[in-house]
């Protein structure tokens, strides 16, 4: 077998490659020749560089793995590659203790103007009074999002005697005190914290979390760090509060446009700014491709991989079977936890035919797409049950060979002091389809975007919703409404083809009947 390498990596990850197949590198391909080549190659292993197109997927005809050395896997046409049986895998636990220690880094070189000082030095200046720091000790450490990363922050932030405040929606208070941190709201992390730190993923609900309200609230004389993704903390509006004199300092890693040289932080003398450097240690780049060759080694030997990101190993027979629930079962988990937000407990229910198979690796799928729309891409099948853990939520798995009108149904319910969320869904030929959300029996195709409303069951309100999609250019797919009885509450899910922004949706909300209305993104 042969393994193409297509972005540079460590070279101890290539040794290990060598001791096993046929190994290529071949660094900077342009997309024509990659496409010409790798149809020669059972495994391809990228970083960021190289895009891994639904065209390069489909001219490798041999391919069985795809391998990300790091994080993020937004090069890979992740869906293409499933279509095609094609496992993807990364890095995610490669680079956790190089992006906490590099945030660590940029406080103190923020708190101590290390980067100022250091350039009036070397330009002949001795200006002692001019870059007078601050201690962290026994200051506020907000940080915003306490998964791997964000955990790790708090254990070194707790070691300088900080006193640590932190948001996440799904950590428990018992994961909080086992990390010896309070558990509060963003507001509340804004108004009080000396320092803010972001460590969650860019999702639509995280752009711009911190933004032009937020700073209108802040503690004034905050610093803030963002070493996680571009956008989380708006640039226009940290680049005023800055300038306006509400945050003292600001140490960036990372930009929604990179290189940044647009940013109106560019030029900001107390804005330290690091060129993406969160996962640059030798350390963690030797972590990241030592992780993923022996994925690849194991994968072509038909054997699990640990941070499979669409796919979890399981034999041939069983996957013969289990394969067109994976995407259900995924889906599902999507779209309950943008229903739900906050939950301690998940039920998954199998009943009918697939209740004879070993589920195990469904509930994986279900845990993912739970997990990943509130944590993003370092969350896989393999991880997931071990995160749920660690956060504390309970997983219950039960089944029944009683059919429930259907062949086969997954059901999750996700539920938190009483409150209860469910949906349902079954396959039909080879595609996922929701047959129930909470009460209402329905029939819905997923598509990547949905809007789901909750409605008074009486005319002329499903109409003025659709024209208001029509006048905004929105084109609605499909449309299906559930009942119980005639005219009491429905629930109508339309399929649109393009994301509706929150002004959109509150002008749906208005619609007289409409009770409630949410964006569903898959």
């Amino acid at each position: 077998m042969k393994v193409l390498i297509s972005d540079p990596i460590s070279e101890k990850g290539i040794e290990i490659l060598k001791n096993e197949f046929d190994v290529d590198i071949m660094t900077g391909l342009e997309p024509a020749e990659l496409i010409k080549r790798i149809v020669n190659y059972e495994a391809l292993i990228v970083r960021s560089e190289t895009q891994v197109t639904k065209n390069v997927i489909d001219a490798g005809k041999k391919l069985k793995i795809i391998g990300r050395a790091g994080v993020g896997v937004d090069n890979i046409d992740v869906n293409a590659a499933t279509e095609r049986g094609i496992i993807v895998v990364n890095a995610p636990e490669g680079n956790t203790i190089s992006a906490a220690e590099h945030t660590i880094a940029m406080m103190m070189s923020m708190s101590r103007n290390i980067a100022q000082a250091n350039a009036s030095l070397k330009g002949k200046k001795w200006d002692r009074k001019k870059f007078m720091g601050v201690e962290v000790r026994e200051k506020i450490l907000g940080i915003v999002g306490l998964g791997r990363i964000g955990s790790e922050v708090a254990k070194r932030a707790l070691g300088m005697e900080m006193r640590i405040l932190a948001y996440d929606p799904f950590i428990s208070a018992e994961r909080a005190k086992d990390l010896g941190v309070e558990l509060t709201t963003v507001e509340d992390i804004v108004r009080r914290a000396d320092y803010i730190t972001v460590h969650t993923p860019l999702t639509k609900d995280t752009k711009d979390l911190i933004s032009t309200k937020e700073f209108a609230i802040m503690k004034k004389g905050a610093r803030v760090i963002n070493c996680a993704r571009g956008g989380i903390i708006n640039e226009e509006a940290l680049a005023k509060a800055v300038k306006d004199g509400i945050v003292l300092g600001a140490a960036i890693d990372v930009f929604v446009k990179e290189p940044p040289f647009e940013s109106p932080l560019m030029w900001l003398d107390n804005v330290v700014m690091t060129p993406h450097l969160g996962a640059s240690t030798e350390e963690a780049q030797v972590n990241v491709a030592i992780s993923v060759a022996e994925q690849v080694v194991n994968a072509l030997k038909g054997l699990p991989v640990k941070n499979a990101i669409n796919m979890p190993y399981v034999k041939a027979e069983v996957m013969q079977i289990l394969e067109p629930y994976f995407p259900l079962a995924e889906k599902m988990g999507k779209i309950s936890a943008q229903f739900a937000g906050n939950y301690e407990k998940v039920e998954v229910f199998y009943c009918g035919e697939i209740a004879d198979q070993n589920v195990a690796p469904l509930t994986m799928a279900v845990l993912k797409g739970l997990l990943e729309s509130v944590l993003g891409a370092g969350v896989n099948y393999i991880n997931a049950p071990v995160i749920a853990k660690e956060r504390k939520i309970q997983v219950v798995e039960s089944k029944s060979e009683t059919s429930s009108g259907y062949p086969s149904q997954i059901t999750i319910k996700l539920s938190k002091k009483g409150v209860e969320k469910i949906i349902s869904g079954t396959v039909i030929g080879k595609e996922p389809r929701i047959v129930q959300i909470d009460r209402y029996s329905i029939d819905v195709i997923p598509s990547n975007f949905m809007i789901v409303t909750r409605i008074e069951d009486r005319p002329n309100i499903i109409g003025p919703c659709c024209m208001m999609l029509g006048k905004k250019n929105i084109n609605i797919a499909g449309m299906q409404v559930g009942r119980i009885t005639a005219g009491g509450e429905a629930i109508m899910v339309l399929n649109i083809d393009s994301e509706v922004d929150n002004k959109t949706l509150d002008e749906i909300r208005a619609v007289d009947g409409i009770i409630d209305a949410k964006l569903v993104i898959l």
